[in-house]
């Protein structure tokens, strides 16, 4: 696939049922996909698992009446939201979204964790196998033994492994010392870079003086070690400054000139133009050294409790 925009836009707080925060209206986000298409942000990564449904659903709205190839959809075979007592669960799973889209079908499909690895992978090799119609199969939370597992299950399907989709940051680049982006490289494979603002923390907004909401999940990862992201932020703002951008836009930039594809989140109308902008800078390999150094000497250790350190 090489028709892919620079940034994936995702929407898992988009319609949601309170599991990922707001929920959020037809009203209140519909300008801001408007927006993206209009910009050519037009690949869109959701999940089942995200709302039980709710955000492919709001999307599904959204698409319709759009020509089909005016958009590109990434979406998630969860294995905690299969029927493991059906014959078929990926066939049924994949027709529920496909409804809740309002599609025919998909660009990525991905299997979306390791757990009963490589159960699902196995499964939807089978599933799509000799498909005119097939997508793009990825993975995502799986480290390079499972990534490499995968692959060879989906050859021996007449597959290939596609995409590749983990947590990745200034503040993580465990799939870049684990071996994975090297990996995808050598196998023409898509590295999907999610988290890449560490749910706000790079983006300025937050500070010692201005934590993070203690009422939050991401308040006890980030509040305890503010005062070293409050310092990082500053290095953050020295190129920021030098880009005319804001804080956010930096991480986003490192992240794409790694030669990953950053998906970010948009809640609001400024996300869309903040990821537009982003798009248009070129950090120097200097620029991209001086960042990973700073980050590295203030010994970051971010892994959250859906996911496991790449080795």
């Amino acid at each position: 696939m090489t028709n892919l925009p620079k940034i994936a836009l995702g929407v898992w707080a988009w319609g949601n049922d309170g599991t990922f925060g707001t929920g959020y209206t037809e009203e209140q986000l519909r300008p801001i996909f408007d927006a993206a298409m209009e910009h050519g942000l037009n690949l869109w990564d959701t999940a089942y698992a995200y709302g039980m449904g709710t955000s492919e659903k709001m999307l599904g709205a959204f698409l319709k009446g759009r020509a089909r190839g005016s958009y590109l959809i990434s979406d998630k075979l969860t294995p905690q939201c299969m029927d493991y007592s059906s014959d078929t669960p990926v066939e049924d799973m994949w027709e529920t979204q496909l409804k809740l889209l309002r599609v025919e079908n998909m660009d990525i499909y991905w299997v979306h964790n390791p757990v009963d690895a490589p159960r699902w992978i196995t499964a939807a090799a089978e599933f799509f196998e000799g498909k005119a119609d097939a997508p793009m199969i990825g993975v995502s939370n799986h480290d390079i033994d499972e990534i490499k597992e995968a692959d060879c299950i989906l050859r021996e399907h007449g597959l290939k492994l596609g995409a590749v989709q983990n947590h990745y940051s200034l503040l993580n680049r465990s799939s870049e010392e684990s071996g994975i982006l090297d990996y995808c490289r050598a196998n023409d494979v898509h590295f999907f870079s999610y988290m890449v603002l560490e749910q706000g923390a790079l983006s300025g907004q937050y500070d010692t003086h201005h934590p993070m909401p203690d009422n939050s999940a991401r308040a006890a990862v980030y509040n305890p070690i503010m005062d070293k992201i409050e310092t990082f932020n500053l290095s953050l703002k020295l190129l920021a400054d030098k880009y005319g951008v804001g804080i956010a836009q930096i991480p986003v930039a490192w992240a794409i000139g790694k030669g990953t594809l950053p998906i970010i989140g948009v809640t609001k109308e400024r996300h869309v133009a903040d990821a537009v902008r982003a798009t248009e800078i070129t950090l120097t390999a200097e620029e991209i050294h001086l960042l990973e150094s700073t980050a590295d000497k203030l010994d970051f250790s971010i892994i959250r409790e859906w996911e496991k350190e790449m080795k």
